[in-house]
C-alpha cells in the first residue's frame, strides 16, 4: 500500500484560495454571458425537443455577440431558429425547431441542418436532400439571424389595425415548386383578399399548370390559404400555399385566424339528370379526341372526368406518336411501312396482340397524323423509339413532350367547339336498357347525376394507379413507382365488367425503363433514341438501349442495386426541349468532363470515360460491337457539359382491359358487341399485348378515338 503524504497548513490554505477564486470567475463568466445574450434579439418562447448544435468556445467571426432568432415557413408551419454569438464574434450555438414538419422527413433532418449552419458559420448550406423545403426554411432563418447579428436592419412584420386582419396592400412571396420557382403577389384590405396573381412559367404544362391556373380563384372564394392541394399536382400546390401564407404574414396576418379547409358535408348534394347524344368517360386523349370528332359531326356531348383537369396519363406521355407512311417521314426521306409497323408491334407485344386490332392502328396512322394537323396539333419532328425498325415516332418541332402538347391543344378545341366537361365527377355505372348501354351514373361534387344518352364511350385510361388492382393481377410489382396520373384507376374496367363485358390480358402490366424514382418523373424514350446510354453502377454499358420496354427494364434490375444511370450530353439537351424539365426539377447531376461526372455519381472515373469513348467510336463507325445497337447513332457524345439521371423501372402502362374490336365495340363475355357501348385507349386490352412499343399509346388513342367516335355516330344515325 502506497504511503499517503500529509498535507502541510500551507497547502491547505492555497486550495482553498484556489477554490474561492474559480468560485469567483464561474460566477462573472455567468454573469457577462447573460448580458451578453441580452444584448441580441429577443428570442420568442416555444417548445423543443431539438438537439443543440454548440461549437468549441470561442468560435472567431465578425457578428456581433448576443442571441438572435428568426422563423420561417417550412413544409407543414414555421422552422425557428435560434443562434447565439460568443465574445470573439462567431456562432457558437445553433438550435432550429419546427414541430409541424413531418417527423420521419423534415423534422429528422434539423440535427443536420443546424449542424450544417455551425460549421459553415452562416447561411451558406447545402440543405439536406429529401427535405428540400425544410432546408431552405432553415437557410432563409439563418440568413435572416446571420443578418441581424451583422447589424444590419431586418424588417419587421406589419401590424394591422385595431380589428383587422390585414395591413392594406400588395405583398409578393415566392417558394420552390416542381419545376423552378414560383412566384405570387396577393393583394388585402383591412380584412379582405381582393387578388391572387400566381407565376409560375416552370411548372409542368399540364399538370402543375392547373394549379398556377386554378388555386387563385380557390383561395380567393375560401378567403383563406388554407385550401386543398390540386390532386395529382401537390408539389406545385404546396409551394403555391406556402407562398400566399409568407405573403399573408409580410401584411401582419394571423394564420391561425384563417379558416380551416371545408370539407364536403354528406347530403348536400343534388340530384340531377341531363341528356345527350353520347357521353363519354375520361378527358384523356382518347376521350377528348372522341369528343372533338363527335361534336365535329353534329352530335351533343357530355364529357365526364373524375379529376378537376383533363388529360389522365396522356398528360404522362413524353415521346411521341407512332405512324407509318406519312406525308412528314415522305418529306424527310424516310422510308417506313404500314406492315413494318404491324410486325414491329406484334413482335413487341411478344405475339399475343390482337392484330386485327393492331392493324386498325397502324393503317389509320398517318390519317390519325393528318387530323392532328388539322386541329393545329402537328408533330413533324420524326425519330426512333425502342422496338421501331424504322424511324416512326413523331413529335413536337421543338422536342417537348407529346402528351402536355396534344392536351393543351385539345382542350384549346373543347373551349373552341363548347364542350360540356364534368369535372371531379366519378362515373359509377353504365345504364343499361333493353341490353343495349343507355347513360351512365356519376358522382359529383355537388350533385349526382344521371346522364341519359344514346351511346356511351368509355376512355377512362388504365389501372396504373390502383394498387390494390396492379397486385390482384400481378403480385409481383407490390409497391413499385407508377409514373401513371392519379385518376387512373380502372373505374372504366370495373364498369364494363359489371354488364357483362369480357376483359383480355389483364396480367400485361409494362414497366418503363427510365424513370426517375423519387418523383416518379418519366424521362421520355427521345432521350435515348436521340443517342444516350444507360450504364450500371459500374460505369458499363449493360444492354442497347433501344430495345423494347421490357427487356431494358429487366436488364436495368439485374444490375447493382437495380438502376442505372442515363448518360447524355449538351448536344443533346440542346436539342430536346423535355430535358429543360429535368434540369429545372433537380434530377440530373452536370459536369464540364466525364471524370467529373462519374466522381458526382460515385462512379469510376476512368470506367466511364471508357465507356463514353468506345460508344463515340461506335458511333462514327456505326457499328455497336458490343449490343448490336443500330438505331438512334446519328450523334456522339462528345460536348461538354455531361449529364446523368439515375433511374430505375416504373409501372408505365397496363395493356390489358376491356375487349373491343375492330369498330371500338365493347365485346361481352359471350363474344357479342354490347349495343351503344365502345372503348378507347389504355381502358382496353389487345392492342399492346405483352409490351406496348414506345409511341403506340399516342397512336392507340388518337386512332381508336376517333374510330370509337365514328362507330357511336354510325350507331347513332342507324337507330
Amino acid at each position: 500500500m502506497k504511503k499517503r503524504t500529509p498535507i502541510t497548513r500551507q497547502d491547505f490554505w492555497k486550495g482553498i484560495v484556489a477554490a474561492v477564486l474559480a468560485l469567483v470567475i464561474l460566477v462573472v463568466l455567468n454573469f457577462t454571458n447573460s448580458q451578453i445574450s441580452g444584448s441580441g434579439k429577443d428570442a420568442s418562447s416555444y417548445s423543443t425537443t431539438s438537439t443543440e448544435a454548440a461549437s468549441a468556445e470561442g468560435a472567431e467571426g465578425s457578428y456581433i455577440p448576443g442571441e438572435y432568432t428568426a422563423s420561417e415557413l417550412g413544409f407543414g408551419g414555421p422552422v425557428e431558429l435560434t443562434m447565439t454569438v460568443g465574445e470573439a464574434g462567431g456562432i457558437e450555438t445553433v438550435k432550429l425547431t419546427g414541430d409541424a414538419e413531418t417527423p420521419e422527413v423534415g423534422g429528422a433532418a434539423l440535427e443536420t441542418l443546424q449542424q450544417q449552419i455551425l460549421d459553415a458559420q452562416g447561411p451558406e448550406i447545402d440543405g439536406v436532400s429529401g427535405a428540400s423545403l425544410t432546408s431552405g426554411a432553415a437557410k432563409a432563418a439563418a440568413e435572416k439571424a446571420c443578418a441581424a447579428a451583422r447589424g444590419e436592419e431586418v424588417a419587421e412584420a406589419a401590424t394591422p389595425a385595431d380589428g383587422a386582419l390585414f395591413v392594406p396592400g400588395t405583398y409578393e412571396a415566392s417558394d420552390k415548386g416542381f419545376g423552378g420557382d414560383i412566384n405570387v403577389a396577393v393583394t388585402v384590405t383591412d380584412n379582405e383578399i381582393t387578388e391572387v396573381k400566381i407565376e409560375g412559367d416552370h411548372e409542368t404544362e399540364n399538370i402543375g399548370s392547373f394549379a398556377v391556373e386554378m388555386l387563385d380563384d380557390r383561395i380567393m372564394e375560401a378567403q383563406s390559404p388554407n385550401v386543398d392541394a390540386l390532386t395529382g399536382a401537390t408539389v406545385t400546390s404546396n409551394a403555391i400555399l406556402r407562398a400566399v401564407k409568407s405573403a399573408f404574414t409580410q401584411a401582419g396576418a394571423d394564420l391561425s385566424k384563417f379558416p380551416a379547409a371545408q370539407e364536403e358535408e354528406a347530403g348536400e348534394k343534388t340530384d340531377e339528370t341531363l341528356d345527350c347524344d353520347v357521353v363519354i368517360v375520361g378527358a384523356g386523349g382518347a376521350g377528348m379526341t372522341a369528343a372533338i370528332n363527335l361534336t365535329q359531326a353534329g352530335k351533343n356531348v357530355i364529357l365526364v372526368e373524375r379529376m378537376p383537369y383533363v388529360g389522365g396519363n396522356t398528360t404522362k406521355a413524353t415521346g411521341g406518336m407512332n405512324a407509318a407512311e406519312t406525308h412528314y417521314q415522305a418529306e424527310q426521306g424516310i422510308e417506313d411501312s404500314v406492315e413494318q409497323f404491324i410486325e414491329d408491334t406484334m413482335k413487341g407485344g411478344h405475339e399475343i396482340n390482337n392484330k386485327d386490332l393492331v392493324t386498325v392502328m397502324a393503317e389509320n396512322s398517318a390519317a390519325g397524323i393528318d387530323w392532328l394537323d388539322s386541329i393545329g396539333a402537328p408533330l413533324p419532328k420524326v425519330s426512333f423509339s425502342g422496338g421501331a425498325t424504322n424511324a416512326r415516332i413523331h413529335a413536337p418541332e421543338d422536342g417537348s413532350g407529346v402528351g402536355a402538347y396534344l392536351v393543351t391543344r385539345f382542350r384549346q378545341q373543347l373551349d373552341k367547339l363548347g364542350i360540356n366537361v364534368l369535372y371531379e365527377t366519378r362515373a359509377t355505372h353504365i345504364l343499361m336498357e333493353d341490353g343495349k348501354a343507355a347513360g351512365i351514373q356519376a358522382e359529383g361534387k355537388t350533385a349526382n347525376y344521371t346522364i341519359n344518352a344514346g351511346a356511351v364511350i368509355l376512355a377512362t385510361g388504365g389501372f396504373g394507379n390502383n394498387e390494390e388492382m396492379i397486385v390482384k393481377y400481378k403480385p409481383d410489382l407490390k409497391g413499385t413507382v407508377t409514373t401513371s396520373a392519379p385518376g387512373i384507376m380502372g373505374d372504366g374496367i370495373v364498369m364494363a365488367e359489371e354488364v357483362g363485358a369480357d376483359l383480355v390480358d389483364m396480367d400485361q402490366i409494362q414497366l418503363h425503363p427510365t424513370v426517375e424514382q423519387a418523383t416518379s418523373m418519366l424521362i421520355t424514350e427521345s432521350v435515348r433514341g436521340d443517342g444516350a446510354i444507360l450504364v450500371n453502377q459500374e460505369g458499363k454499358r449493360f444492354i442497347n438501349e433501344l430495345l423494347t420496354r421490357d427487356v431494358v427494364s429487366a436488364g436495368e434490375l439485374e444490375q447493382t442495386g437495380s438502376y442505372a444511370y442515363i448518360i447524355f450530353d449538351q448536344r443533346l439537351r440542346e436539342g430536346l426541349k423535355a430535358i429543360e424539365k429535368y434540369v429545372s426539377t433537380g434530377i440530373t447531376v452536370q459536369a464540364d468532363t466525364i471524370e467529373g461526372l462519374a466522381e458526382q455519381i460515385g462512379v469510376d472515373p476512368a470506367t466511364l470515360a471508357d465507356t463514353l469513348n468506345t460508344w463515340n467510336t461506335y458511333v462514327a463507325n456505326q457499328k455497336d460491337e458490343d449490343f448490336g445497337r443500330d438505331t438512334g447513332m446519328e450523334n456522339d457524345l462528345s460536348q461538354a457539359p455531361y449529364y446523368a439521371i439515375k433511374i430505375a423501372p416504373g409501372i408505365h402502362h397496363t395493356m390489358g382491359g376491356v375487349k373491343i374490336d375492330t369498330s371500338a365495340e365493347v365485346i361481352s363475355k359471350e363474344g357479342e358487341p354490347i349495343p351503344g357501348l365502345f372503348a378507347a385507349g389504355e381502358v382496353t386490352g389487345g392492342v399492346h399485348g405483352g409490351n406496348r412499343i414506345g409511341g403506340n399509346a399516342v397512336a392507340d388513342i388518337v386512332v381508336f378515338g376517333r374510330v370509337a367516335a365514328d362507330s357511336a355516330e354510325k350507331y347513332l344515325d342507324a337507330q
